[in-house]
């Protein structure tokens, strides 16, 4: 058995035929630094050419959750100096999420509890994805001035209808169903017990173990929206698609619209292109591509670190979003986002 030490962010563990990582930073609901990912890069690499392992398990410490996502606080002071490290860490934890998609062996991700933004990008890319009753998904970048990342972008494009287009505009949230049902998991299992199945997994085969132990997943929670939702999400522009949410006469289609209109007006616009080009693009590779780009361009605009600040650093959650209007976010300052970065390009479509 190869343990790390106590006070690492990852533990690595093999046991019997699998290598498990467990995200340890619970206080902060294992928000992902650079180092964390940096640390699962090279276990996942080790474990790919060891043939005594023969799957790896995802999970995360505490009660709370596998991950929160980003630690964005570190991106939020990184971005008011220029941002380097953030483009590292971006790059490296998209090149993580392009590792885990493509991984020979069996990668059994446990989404138990939050999971967020980064905490997606490490799980929901994985073959073996499984949700409990206590599951909560959901990608909240443009809350915060930013735009889904970490392949994020391509789950929300792939999922049924409109239904990425609404997850993604108004940042609501998915339980185990919805997940299911949207493409984000795999398999449902009480919470209590993922023990036992982790156990299982250790000496049996992983198909085997996930049909032992695997249960019927519950309601998807947003099957009755949907017929709004798909009408309502496909116009071709965010102010289009408030006025349909605000006029279809749903009360719930209403209140979308209403979170909406909370969120960066810069954010929204960049998202909902990002997602068109994500649909036409496919694969994961490009849309990782895609993805840098515009995280990149978001850090030399105003809205991004305004918007931790605003729920994270001083928690007033009164943003003060600049442009503050959808009207005044042009088709140019949206194509900006996606301007091809040169020799500093992701690069991951072109790799074999």
């Amino acid at each position: 058995m190869n343990h790390s030490p106590a006070a690492a962010a990852v533990l690595t563990q093999v046991r019997g035929q699998v290598g498990t990582l467990t995200l340890n930073r619970p206080r902060a609901l294992n928000a992902l630094t650079h180092a964390m990912v940096r640390d699962l890069t090279d276990a996942l690499t080790a474990w790919e050419q060891d043939d005594t392992v023969r799957a790896v398990l995802l999970t995360g410490a505490g009660e709370r959750g596998l991950c929160a996502g980003g630690d964005i606080r570190a991106i939020y002071e990184d971005a008011r100096v220029g941002g380097t490290a953030s483009r590292a860490f971006w790059r490296t934890e998209y090149l993580l999420n392009a590792q885990i998609a493509r991984y020979p062996k069996p990668y059994v991700a446990l989404m138990d509890g939050i999971v967020m933004g980064g905490g997606v990008g490490v799980s929901a890319h994985g073959s073996v994805r499984v949700v409990t009753e206590r599951s909560t998904l959901a990608m909240p970048e443009v809350g915060i001035g930013f735009v889904p990342d970490v392949g994020g972008t391509h789950l929300l494009a792939a999922a049924p209808g409109e239904l990425g287009t609404h997850l993604a505009l108004t940042t609501d949230r998915m339980g185990p169903g919805a997940a299911i049902a949207g493409g984000f998991a795999d398999h449902f299992l009480p919470s209590a017990e993922l023990p036992a199945f982790a156990e299982a997994l250790a000496t049996d085969d992983v198909a085997d173990v996930v049909a032992r132990f695997a249960r019927p997943a519950p309601a998807d929670e947003w099957e009755q929206h949907r017929p709004w939702i798909d009408a309502c999400y496909a116009a071709d522009s965010v102010e289009e698609i408030v006025t349909r949410l605000e006029e279809c006469g749903v009360p719930a289609a209403k209140e979308a619209a209403e979170r909406i209109m909370t969120k960066s007006p810069t954010a929204l616009k960049v998202t909902l292109s990002a997602l068109r080009r994500a649909r036409r693009l496919g694969a994961l590779e490009p849309v990782l591509d895609q993805e840098y780009r515009v995280s990149c361009a978001a850090l030399s605009l105003p809205d991004l670190v305004e918007g931790v600040r605003a729920q994270v650093v001083d928690k007033d959650r009164r943003p003060r979003w600049n442009p503050a209007r959808l009207a005044d976010v042009s088709p140019a300052d949206v194509a900006g986002f996606f301007a091809d970065l040169g020799p500093e390009e992701l690069g991951l479509a072109a790799r074999p």
